[in-house]
């Protein structure tokens, strides 16, 4: 086959059609891996090479010859994402997951104003005049594209925005807790709205101001800024979901305005699954979207410790890891909880070889996991998979629940508001009415914490005050490899 031929081949309308549909096929394939953690890295690489197989195919389309332009954006790209991919803590992958996320809004909303400036200058009415071609007056794109691409720019830009102000509450660098302009709130959002609304149906109307664009891209920005940073710390898991399903629709609305079937159909998976995944988070919380967005739930605050406690003060007992490894190498069932502060301990791995000590004694162990323990969907999963911990022992939430009944004692590692009896018990808490982790029916309890501090959503356990409740404080890792020293000498 000779060159040009071979050329004209591999742009044809129905190979390039070809390779889409294997992509198509391989994203599918590498969602289903991610279903669970033994098959996520599969899944993941899956979905890479669907991914690496759509955008060679998207450069072999016709009229592609920036080609130096091209390459180095994607040094540029990988020059930044694989460093920080690869030494990022599993600690910091919340943040990194927001940011990633944030990323593809902005890149969304960047390709909506190139193609908004790109379709201004190329639908025009040509004459001539004194043998010179000149542009007599703009008409608009078909109406179908100037949707898209004002959709996608809108929901492009709040989800950059907004993810940027997610990374920022869980780095700490602004407070986790809801900052917002208090009875005024709701109104400043919805003016933002409206404005960025009222600009896109101008320009789907046929105007073609570029500094109507950039208006409309500025509310929008402002509205995602707006948005979330009313919400505090303990929604931030549904927030970084839902700031996901908006970048994969808006991902897929630039791809119909592009005619570009990898973007429609990769976005339209991001989207749905996103969407799916908010919902799922949202009821496991007891929480509407909307109150959500309403914000003003989770302050990430502190307390002073017990003392300072409210009507609990006083009541909480401490122990030690030598009492501990005695409780735990005498039970029966043995019920493990691990939240963000195990996490942040770097706990995981010590914990494995809590479990196996334990086993050794024929002690039956298993790990209770609530959806929103952590600060993303799927924390706690991933950080017990890196240690090796077998999935069959992990159960959720609702098969947790039926076993505690039964479980001699419930070792709880730096999970705080998902645990909290307040939530069935307290009508005037915040978090009342959210499912949580019924661990206080368990016989016995022994909560593994730093300090009496509250969790994200900056109230106080209720479960620390139980009579069944003892207190190990120090940090997770040192504490559960001190308990597994303990039972090696019993």
């Amino acid at each position: 086959m000779s060159v040009p031929l071979a050329s004209t081949f591999l742009q044809s309308p129905s190979f390039l059609d070809v390779l889409y549909i294997i992509a198509f096929a391989l994203f599918i394939q590498g969602l289903r891996g991610l279903a669970g953690p033994t098959s996520a890295v599969r899944g993941n690489r899956t979905a890479a090479i669907g991914m690496a197989i759509a955008v060679i195919a998207t450069l072999l389309q016709h009229g592609e010859h920036r080609w130096g332009l091209i390459a180095l954006g994607i040094a540029l790209g990988a020059a930044v994402g694989v460093p920080a991919a690869r030494q990022v803590k599993m600690t910091a992958m919340p943040q990194m997951v927001a940011l990633f996320n944030g990323v593809g809004g902005g890149a969304v909303a960047l390709i909506s104003w190139v193609e908004f400036r790109r379709l201004g200058s190329s639908y025009g009415v040509v004459t001539v005049r004194d043998g010179a071609f000149t542009i007599a007056s703009h008409t608009a794109p078909p109406t179908y594209v100037a949707i898209f691409s004002v959709f996608a720019a809108i929901v492009g830009s709040v989800s950059f925005w907004g993810s940027n102000i997610a990374f920022g509450k869980l780095q700490e660098i602004i407070p986790g807790r809801p900052i917002s302009f208090g009875s005024a709130q709701q109104v400043v959002n919805l003016v933002l709205l409206v404005l960025a609304l009222a600009a896109g149906v101008d320009l789907v109307a046929g105007a073609h101001s570029q500094l109507l664009f950039i208006g409309m891209l500025v509310c929008a920005g402002l509205l995602g800024n707006a948005v979330v940073l009313p919400i505090g710390g303990a929604d931030m898991p549904v927030v970084i979901s839902m700031l996901n399903a908006f970048t994969g629709l808006s991902a897929a609305a630039t791809g119909v305005a592009l005619n570009n079937p990898a973007l429609i159909v990769a976005g339209m998976i991001v989207g749905a699954s996103g969407s799916i995944l908010t919902n799922l988070m949202a009821v496991a919380m007891n929480r509407s979207i909307p109150a959500i967005v309403a914000g003003g739930f989770g302050g990430g605050g502190a307390v002073e410790g017990a003392s300072g406690a409210g009507e609990h003060a006083g009541t909480v007992r401490s122990t030690t890891a030598a009492d501990a490894a005695i409780q735990l190498a005498y039970a029966n069932r043995v019920m493990i909880v691990p939240g963000y502060g195990m996490a942040v301990a770097q706990a995981q791995h010590a914990v494995r070889e809590l479990t196996k000590a334990l086993e050794a004694r024929q002690v039956e162990v298993s790990f209770a996991i609530h959806p929103v323990a952590g600060r993303m969907p799927g924390h706690m999963n991933v950080l017990l998979a890196e240690a090796d911990v077998p999935y069959d022992q992990l159960e959720e939430m609702e098969e947790a629940n039926q076993e505690f009944g039964r479980t001699d004692v419930s070792l709880v590692i730096g999970a705080n508001d998902v645990t909290n009896p307040a939530a069935k018990n307290t009508p005037s808490s915040p978090i009342y009415g959210m499912p949580i982790l019924e661990v206080a029916n368990s016989h016995s309890v022994i909560v593994i914490k730093r300090s009496m501090n509250p969790g994200f959503a900056g109230i106080e356990n209720e479960l620390y005050y139980e009579p069944e409740t003892t207190m190990l404080f120090g940090d997770a890792k040192s504490a559960v490899s001190e308990i597994t020293a303990e039972l090696a000498q019993l």
